[in-house]
């Protein structure tokens, strides 16, 4: 298992507590700064940004309940205070200052790399959670639309989100899958709670197994210390299990035990861990002719599709891609501070007569790239059609085999191309591209690797 690593300062007037934390830190991977009291550390804090804050609360010149207070009042980065023994009631008032946690002297290796792991799990969740709202306000038009296609489907997410059934969302690549589970975790009671979600396609079973439940240390190699799983991180609040589809048959036995027990274990431990979750799944496949293939349980498909719900593709309410284009065009014009550019008539009429086999997201996609490339002219159907993309309506003058008369180009010349073609045109999307090709994803992320194809 990967983990991610921190840069994390460390405050104490003590040297042999700064460098044996140091040491311990540094040797699980971290990144460490040092600094002897608290205005030391403000002038750290100034020149650079951290990860984590760990401080001693006694300290001179400035202690470092006075230290949290600043580094709060500068932004979320997280601060673990570390006590001495009789010191708890100053360590209740830290905590009330507003510290992730603190940790009382002695304390071991595995102790305190615990607690900076839950800190920072806590910081990153608690960011996704500010930032959900602003995303789901912004991403509003992917699912908001005044088609009475989408007001059925925006009245559906308000019914959902009122409700702890899991819901099972069905739809082709670059419908909105995860910005429409999003929006029922905003409007739930579950909404200031952590959103967490996995993609199950990008991992191995065994992978997947150990990110879903976690694990114990020593539980495989490489498993030096416990680990949470993200049942347990999205604790109240909605776990997303995109692309439900692509896992292992073995281990859909353990996520259906979870739907049905609520209760399931780390891998390398017996102890039951109770989980308080809603979950919601997303899948681009057929699940019924996945059940007929044998590659998905029956009764795991029933657990997740007690509330279900089917995106449509943007070829199906096409009304709703000339707002959906003018709004990605003012955003990305934003951004780059421009002005947006002008969609011509028969620019409009391109873009509805395009069969969008990406969906929103290759609409999105492309309209950014037209913000960036051809910012200050109108976009008319020539302009249009050097941008949209084989399977949409053919080959443009813009596509990948630009090979120069005569030349005769390798198989593989060819495929290494149009695989790059495919990329980019698609938005990078490896789902989408792989269906478009005709092979798994697993061969495709290989071909990208090997030719080093950004994806």
């Amino acid at each position: 298992m990967i983990r991610v690593m921190a840069t994390v300062l460390i405050v104490d007037d003590e040297d042999f507590m700064r460098d044996s934390l140091g040491a311990i830190l540094s040797k699980a991977g971290h990144g460490v700064v040092a600094a002897r009291d608290g205005l030391a550390a403000e002038k750290k804090l100034d020149e650079r940004s951290f990860d984590c804050v760990i401080t001693d609360l006694k300290m001179p010149r400035m202690d470092g309940l006075e230290l949290l207070k600043r580094v709060r009042a500068r932004g979320q980065t997280p601060v673990i205070v570390v006590t001495a023994h009789g010191t708890i009631d100053t360590a209740i008032e830290a905590m009330k200052a507003g510290a992730a946690d603190f940790v009382q002297k002695p304390f071991g290796a595995e102790e305190i790399l615990a607690r900076l792991d839950k800190a920072l799990g806590l910081a990153r969740l608690q960011r996704e959670a500010a930032n959900l709202r602003e995303l789901a306000s912004e991403q509003r038009p992917m699912i908001g639309g005044e088609s009475s296609v989408m007001r059925e489907l925006k009245a559906a997410i308000e019914r959902m989100a009122q409700s702890d059934a899991t819901v099972l969302i069905a739809g082709e690549s670059g419908t909105g899958k995860e910005v429409t589970a999003r929006a029922i975790h905003a409007a739930s009671p579950r909404r200031q709670m952590p959103f967490v979600a996995v993609n199950c396609a990008a991992l191995s079973a065994g992978l997947l197994e150990s990110e879903l439940f976690g694990h114990e240390k020593g539980a495989f190699t490489g498993a030096e210390r416990q680990r949470k799983g993200r049942f347990e991180l999205a604790e109240g609040g909605t776990l997303l299990l995109d692309e439900v589809s692509e896992i292992d048959p073995g281990l859909q036995a353990k996520l259906l035990r979870v739907l049905q027990e609520r209760v399931f274990e780390r891998v390398g431990s017996s102890e039951p861990v109770v989980a308080n979750v809603r979950v919601i799944a997303t899948t681009n496949r057929d699940l019924a002719e996945h059940i007929r293939a044998g590659k998905f349980r029956e009764d795991l498909y029933f657990r997740l599709n007690v509330l279900p719900l089917k995106l449509p593709a943007l070829r199906e309410r096409r009304e709703e891609i000339l707002p959906l284009a003018r709004h990605f065009l003012e955003r990305h014009a934003r951004k780059l501070g421009r002005v947006a550019p002008r969609l011509s008539p028969d620019g409009e009429a391109a873009l509805k007569a395009y069969r969008w086999p990406g969906n929103v997201r290759e609409l999105e996609n492309t309209l950014e790239r037209l913000c960036v490339l051809e910012s200050g002219q109108d976009l008319n159907a020539g302009v249009l059609e050097r941008y949209l993309s084989v399977g949409g309506g053919g080959a443009t003058a813009g596509g990948f085999a630009g090979y120069a008369p005569g030349v005769v180009p390798s198989l593989e010349d060819v495929e290494r191309d149009l695989m790059a073609y495919a990329l980019k045109t698609l938005g990078g999307d490896k789902n989408l591209v792989a269906e478009k090709l005709g092979i798994t994803t697993k061969t495709l992320r290989a071909k990208i690797r090997k030719w080093k194809l950004q994806g």
